[in-house]
């Protein structure tokens, strides 16, 4: 006789997650020291009314680059390069409260940061 034992599913981990609202917040900014001022400022809002936050996570920085010729004409071999890098930065912060929201809807970050806030 040979007995069978029943193998029940685990609940994964992702639908755990759905059940549980999360703000996402995207940071973009040219410098980095003031998009680090700036995510400090937002973590430590969210802290203040004891939320539970996921992050920062640094994102790849995005790097453009310009080729410009140095005169016109004539010297092409004579150019001159730019490039312009975006950091970012990414904060889940989980099961927000409304005193959050408002909290960070109210925030007042300096110029050059560009903020997406996405409800997930």
């Amino acid at each position: 006789m040979a007995t069978t034992t029943k193998i029940t599913p685990k609940r994964s981990r992702a639908k755990v997650e759905e059940a549980e609202a999360r703000l996402r917040i995207r940071v973009r900014a040219y410098e980095h020291k003031l998009l680090d001022n700036s995510v400090k400022q937002i973590i430590d809002t969210a802290l203040r009314y004891d939320a539970k936050i996921q992050g920062p996570t640094p994102l790849p920085t995005e790097i453009k680059k310009y080729t410009v010729n140095r005169s016109t004409f004539i010297y092409k071999d004579a150019r001159e390069q730019f490039e312009m890098r975006i950091h970012k930065r990414l904060i889940d912060i989980i099961s927000p409260s409304p005193k959050v929201i408002e909290s960070l809807t109210n925030l007042v970050l300096p110029s050059g940061v560009n903020i997406d806030v996405k409800m997930m």
